[in-house]
């Protein structure tokens, strides 16, 4: 298993010369978590912040908010320019700029330059848009999948991690800390890239042409693998907002308590990933593309009919919906290789756009659940949302794989 780990994702290195040699699984994850972790670890200290800062909560609320916002478009602007200077160079930059605005928060005195370094922080997310663009450039649809849900399985427990670091730090050093271990963490694998990370483009690959870009917005098989993502992690988005309100409002849980049940759907995700990865290559991605939306269908239909019967307690919920997790685990992998498989030449942008429009769209289905569990605060109210998500998603992966039955390509 730790072979797997160690191993280059290409399966030579000789074409790259004098270069680095591809980089190893373990780099594009520890990347990609990178980019995870970055986004929800200084969630602990946002009181601390402002209280230090004499800024109002909501606006040091903005390193939150405003960063999803930054990452959404960086990931815009990211996925293109490794397309046209590749994969190397872009993530490198990205790495520096990401230390230095690290640095900027740990000394920032006002909220102001605090803010604008969390933004310019934000360009981390390259670590995701160009580790799967790296993926794709040297592995089949298939072949890519079964990676992509390795790299998934592990970085999944990032975001899980990072609030428990960030809250023994701000506890233990203060808020400023939790930055200063930004900086260091991004040096470090600014130190690790240069050595490990080669350019994974084609050499003398042309540089793709606005027709190319065109044409990949015009794809009606991209869009319906980038719409099924969108609404497969908007599911996750949408139970993690409204959970805390249903949860206490309904049943009395604690912090605590809320905290193990929004843990299960990731756990959930965790199995499906590992499904995934083990299982992509004799299974097919249409056939776990299809069979991860039919699970969190069915879940939340059985869920549903649970509580009209009247059954109202925390397990029926959260047994339930850990299986949105395992759905999502089971189809994201798939349907990211699809997408950047559309057009291959541009993967980086196929990456970045999905990953725009799942973080836009999941910061819409977030506005919109806060705003009904606020005036209904029941189980069915959550899972309606929810459903209408999965429903979504689900269809897009059908039009997905017609589409792809259509082309010929075999998934």
């Amino acid at each position: 298993m730790l072979d797997r780990w160690r191993e280059p994702v290409a399966t030579s290195a000789t074409i790259y010369g004098l270069l680095p040699a591809p980089p190893r699984l373990i780099t594009l994850t520890l990347l990609t978590a990178l980019s995870a972790v970055t986004l929800n670890m200084i969630l602990p200290s946002l009181p601390s912040m402002a209280r230090d800062l004499s800024a109002r909560e909501s606006v040091t609320a903005l390193a939150i908010s405003g960063y999803m916002l930054a990452s959404a478009l960086f990931q815009l602007g990211l996925g293109p320019l490794s397309d046209r200077f590749g994969r190397r160079p872009v993530m490198l930059s990205a790495l520096m700029i990401f230390v230095v605005a690290s640095l900027g928060c740990m000394l920032a005195q006002d909220a102001a330059v605090l803010l604008a370094c969390r933004v310019m922080q934000a360009v981390v997310v390259a670590g995701s848009v160009v580790s799967s663009a790296a993926i794709r450039d040297q592995h089949s649809t298939l072949d890519s999948a079964a990676k992509l849900s390795m790299i998934a399985s592990a970085m999944a427990v990032a975001p899980m991690l990072g609030p428990m670091l960030g809250g023994f730090l701000d506890v233990s050093l203060g808020w400023r800390s939790v930055f200063a271990l930004y900086a260091v963490l991004g040096a470090i694998l600014l130190v690790w890239t240069w050595v490990d990370m080669g350019e994974t483009r084609t050499p003398g690959s042309p540089a793709p042409r606005w027709a190319d870009w065109l044409a990949l917005l015009q794809s009606s098989r991209y869009w319906a693998y980038a719409l099924c993502t969108a609404f497969s992690v908007g599911a996750f988005f949408v139970f993690v907002t409204g959970v805390p309100y249903v949860a206490t409002a309904v049943w009395g849980l604690s912090p605590a308590e809320v905290g193990i049940g929004v843990g299960s759907i990731t756990g959930g995700f965790l199995v499906g990933a590992a499904i995934s990865a083990r299982h992509a290559r004799r299974l097919g991605t249409r056939f776990l593309l299809v069979s991860g939306r039919a699970v969190s269908v069915c879940a939340i239909a059985l869920a549903a009919v649970v509580f009209v019967a009247g059954v109202s307690h925390p397990l029926a919920l959260f047994g339930l919906t850990v299986f949105v997790g395992l759905g999502n685990g089971l189809t994201l992998p798939g349907a990211n290789a699809g997408a950047m498989a559309v057009r291959p030449a541009l993967a980086g942008t196929a990456a970045g756009l999905n990953g725009a429009l799942s973080m836009a769209l999941g910061a819409v289905l977030s506005t919109l659940t806060a705003v009904v569990v606020e005036r209904i605060a029941t189980p069915g109210a959550l899972l309606a949302i929810i459903m209408g998500c999965v429903l979504l998603s689900f269809a897009a992966a059908l039009v997905a794989i017609r589409l792809e039955m259509v082309s010929g390509e075999a998934v």
